[in-house]
């Protein structure tokens, strides 16, 4: 039996917009390493080239991701490396866009798939999307920027509720939220976020982008402080025994047993 297609993050340009798509879904768009950097040069070359405006970030098929493929993050096989520092960071913990990036999602977007969900500028949700923090399932903790961004867009008490449940919540729920703009029928999700970043385009990039850069000086302090929490969470959790329960039930398909060291 021949293996699967491994999964890639590919860039498409369309006149002023770059459409950069996550293409996996034998495996639920779930992220491999080699993805991860995929997804951070195309952002890169996004934000470093004066004739792309806005960026459209999706996934193909019916759902946006179902997280990492933990064993190639996580496991004795781990294939992942240290993020380039120059490059852009998809979770936008070390260098962002300054310019605007559309996320759109659909069905499973879990973990990983929110983080960066929430470190677009916009999200576009179909009516078929669900969310789902759920890292502490696992024995481990969001560390993609979810500790904070939750808090930015929803408040504490919503942020602590969805993160201490690890509960799913529907895109109507999402849109209360504030985690996302708008909702539409299943498979008008791409065509509005080219549509809205059409609109974009038609005012000044100039202005558009020194907005964003204002708007991210405002919250800089504050991220900055929580971002700098970080490596203090991992440490806390990648080594602990209930991280190797967590990871270990993932790859057995069931239900993790936690004692808390």
């Amino acid at each position: 039996m021949s293996e699967s297609k491994p999964g890639e993050v590919t860039i498409r340009i369309d006149g002023r917009i770059a459409v950069i798509t996550v293409e996996n879904e034998s495996k639920k768009n779930s992220y491999t390493p080699e993805m991860m950097e995929q997804l951070s040069e195309h952002l890169t070359r996004f934000e470093e080239d004066d004739e792309l405006w806005v960026a459209v970030f999706c996934s193909a098929g019916k759902d946006t991701t179902a997280g990492l493929d933990m064993p190639k993050f996580f496991g004795p096989t781990a294939t992942a490396k240290p993020r380039d520092p120059a490059k852009v960071d998809p979770f936008g913990l070390g260098r962002r866009c300054t310019k605007p990036v559309i996320a759109v999602v659909q069905g499973l977007t879990f973990t990983v798939g929110i983080e960066m969900m929430l470190a677009a500028d916009v999200v576009v949700a179909a009516d078929t999307a669900v969310f789902q923090q759920l890292e502490s399932k696992r024995g481990i903790a969001p560390i993609g920027g979810a500790h904070f961004r939750y808090l930015t867009r929803t408040g504490w008490g919503n942020a602590m509720y969805h993160l201490f449940l690890c509960d799913r919540f529907d895109a109507k729920e999402a849109l209360r939220l504030g985690f996302v703009q708008e909702v539409v029928p299943f498979g008008r999700q791409h065509d509005r976020a080219i549509e809205l970043a059409r609109e974009i385009c038609t005012n000044a990039p100039l202005g558009i982008r020194a907005t964003k850069v204002g708007a991210m000086a405002f919250l800089d302090a504050a991220e900055q402080a929580a971002i700098a929490q970080i490596p203090a969470i991992r440490d806390k959790v990648m080594d602990s025994d209930d991280c190797k329960e967590g990871i270990q039930s993932f790859i057995e398909r069931r239900e993790a047993v936690f004692k808390g060291r």
